[in-house]
């Protein structure tokens, strides 16, 4: 269950402050649009009949939160000016079906154009890494505000790039910190971990998976060679935000996949067994424990296991 807190003021005041320097940079307090003829919710009317077919008044009402009654005022406005046509609905004659003409999309163009125009002039100020900061910022502030926004591609896959260590690192240190009160030796030996992998990495043999969220890294695994018949998963993490969609699996597999194609016969990993749900994974994946020892590490007393994987 979700436990909502009552917002400081401070946090209200810092969400209005934020509104109103948006407002102000994209021109929302101008009488026109883009210096246009047009409002910025006419403008954001016709976007949306230029980009979906088949909506009704309702429709437009409920995905823009308009009244029904202004939509209908301003719908019969574009109407007189030629920009939109109705035509009735096979599924109820009552109900009308909106249109763009083409003289609403020769309206339409120079709005779409211009707010192109204007949104890559102000990124244009920034630096590429800001510009890339910025819209992970504004995609973190869609997916928050709207719960029913879900990314077409949940998440991807791809190699280890610059960045990604000191990031996982990081990561890992935090999060094992937070959930099990391992304390920053475990961050340690990530770093160590990481670090080796990197200066002896041989792409035969080994390999790296990151997973990517709307381009914040979810999680990770690496495979790395012990010897000539036995490859070691290492370092497996998926960030509690993206649980729940199979990364912890998918990374998994990737890694047999890798083990098997490349002619190792067994894929071993350590862990500890307070670690659940990636032992969960493992046994789904087949890995059967091999032996384990109490231990003493990160600041806790652990019961540290051996799995393996015969290929």
């Amino acid at each position: 269950m979700t436990i909502h807190h009552q917002p400081s003021k401070e946090r209200i005041d810092a969400v209005r402050a934020f509104n109103r320097f948006y407002t102000r940079q994209i021109g929302l307090l101008d009488e026109g649009w883009l210096k246009s003829a047009f409002s910025l919710t006419e403008a954001r009317v016709l976007y949306e009949l230029a980009h979906r077919d088949g909506l009704t008044a309702t429709d437009l009402a409920r995905d823009l939160g308009l009244d029904p009654g202004y939509l209908s005022r301003l719908l019969k406005k574009f109407e007189e000016r030629g920009l939109v046509e109705r035509t009735a609905t096979e599924a109820d004659a009552r109900r009308s079906s909106i249109t763009m003409t083409p003289a609403g999309r020769t309206a339409f163009a120079p709005l779409n154009q211009g707010s192109h125009d204007q949104v890559a002039a102000l990124l244009d100020r920034l630096p590429a890494l800001d510009q890339d900061r910025l819209v992970k910022a504004m995609l973190t502030v869609q997916r928050l505000l709207d719960e029913t926004a879900e990314p077409e591609v949940p998440y991807m896959l791809r190699p280890l790039q610059v960045g990604d260590i000191g990031w996982i690192t990081h990561r890992q240190g935090l999060l094992y910190a937070l959930e099990y009160g391992w304390d920053e030796t475990y961050e340690a030996l990530v770093a160590e971990i990481l670090g080796a992998f990197v200066k002896s990495f041989d792409p035969k043999w080994e390999r790296s998976w990151i997973a990517e969220r709307e381009g914040e890294v979810v999680g990770s695994v690496f495979v790395v060679r012990k010897s000539d018949a036995v490859a070691k998963l290492r370092l497996l993490y998926v960030e509690p935000s993206a649980r729940g969609l199979g990364i912890g699996k998918r990374l998994v597999d990737e890694c047999v996949s890798f083990a098997r194609a490349r002619g190792y016969k067994t894929l071993t990993l350590w862990t500890n067994d307070i670690l659940v749900s990636a032992r969960r994974i493992y046994e789904a994946s087949g890995f059967k424990l091999a032996d384990e020892e109490r231990h003493h590490a990160f600041g806790k007393d652990l019961v540290g296991q051996n799995w393996n994987l015969e290929l």
